[in-house]
């Protein structure tokens, strides 16, 4: 049987070229994308920040919503302890005992003499104040996670008897972390400034927060690139007692 290129009056069948399958399949690929493109978009617009506005958003309503669980718990769990302090048959000495176990875990709340230190981001416009520093970068203008942890840290080693950030209370299994310029604490989020405050001995507060190395190395921001700082001083102020849930995994009783 002869080829049909050899036959008379019949044209030869063109082969394809390795580019040609190259191109075909670049135009496929393409075109796959663009469906791919579409079907995902689902008539939205990819390049805006709604996705991001909304994902902000819900942050926040749960936010919210923590509070608002926080608020119903500690309703309850004052109704509890109200039932538990009537039914039992503890003695004096262990009512007592218990008091004191709770002021230390921070579940009462606590009142006397203190400070409160106010941290808030530099305008986004700052330039340098002092001659010879460098122009400031981004990260140069906000409260950082360390920052607060330093206050907070300073204040509990100078003997403070209790400590709230913004509006809540500080407890041993309390972590005071940052996501971008954002505080998360205790499943709620807050923006700055941030507010701490700390019921003990003023004088020994204040002292420790003027020699603490970790705070001067943030007061050299504040004077370099106009860092808020703010240190109020109470006669009297009240930190209200914990009332979030305490998630342990492990727990050992301190010995006295």
């Amino acid at each position: 049987m002869s080829n049909s290129a050899d036959s008379p009056g019949r044209p030869a069948r063109r082969r394809l070229r390795p580019v040609r399958i190259l191109t075909l399949a670049v135009f496929a690929l393409a075109g796959l994308m663009f469906w791919l493109s579409f079907d995902t978009a689902r008539g939205t617009n990819l390049r805006s920040d709604d996705s991001m506005l909304r994902l902000s958003d819900l942050i926040q309503e749960r936010s919210n919503k923590n509070g608002t669980q926080d608020d119903r718990n500690a309703t309850l769990r004052a109704d509890v302890d109200g039932l538990a302090q009537r039914d039992n048959d503890s003695s004096k000495a262990e009512d007592a005992k218990l008091r004191a176990l709770e002021k230390d875990a921070g579940s009462k709340p606590v009142a006397g003499q203190g400070v409160s230190v106010t941290l808030t981001d530099a305008p986004p416009n700052a330039t340098a104040k002092i001659p010879g520093v460098p122009d400031p970068q981004p990260n140069d203008l906000v409260i950082h996670q360390q920052d607060l942890q330093a206050v907070v840290n300073t204040l509990w080693q100078s003997g403070a008897k209790g400590i709230r950030v913004m509006d809540q209370r500080l407890i041993s299994t309390s972590a005071v972390r940052c996501v971008g310029n954002t505080l998360i604490l205790q499943g709620r989020v807050y923006s700055p400034p941030y507010k701490v405050t700390a019921v003990g001995d003023r004088d020994a507060l204040n002292k420790a927060l003027n020699a603490a190395p970790a705070i001067r190395n943030y007061l050299q921001y504040v004077n370099a690139y106009g860092l808020g700082w703010k240190v109020d001083q109470h006669d009297t102020v009240t930190l209200p007692g914990y009332s979030g849930t305490v998630d342990l995994h492990y727990a050992q009783p301190v010995k006295p």
